[in-house]
């Protein structure tokens, strides 16, 4: 469920969010336009090692992807 390539991002240090992100292709701006934030705010999401549990469902659904895809 997890390709090699996402694993492979976060081992070098990428979070998992920004690692299907850049994996699927998309900025950080197509991303926050399809959440309704700034580019900015969702940085920030991104960055973090501990999304709230809505927040990680919101960024799956932008990326087309189960939240439990983003727990590893």
């Amino acid at each position: 469920m997890i390709p090699n390539e996402v694993v492979g991002r976060t081992v070098d240090g990428a979070t998992p969010v920004k690692a299907w992100r850049e994996h699927l292709g998309f900025t950080q701006a197509e991303v926050a336009a399809k959440l309704g934030i700034t580019q900015g705010a969702y940085a920030q999401q991104e960055a973090s090692d501990k999304l709230r549990r809505s927040s990680r469902e919101k960024i799956a659904a932008a990326l087309g992807i189960f939240p439990q895809q983003l727990d590893f």
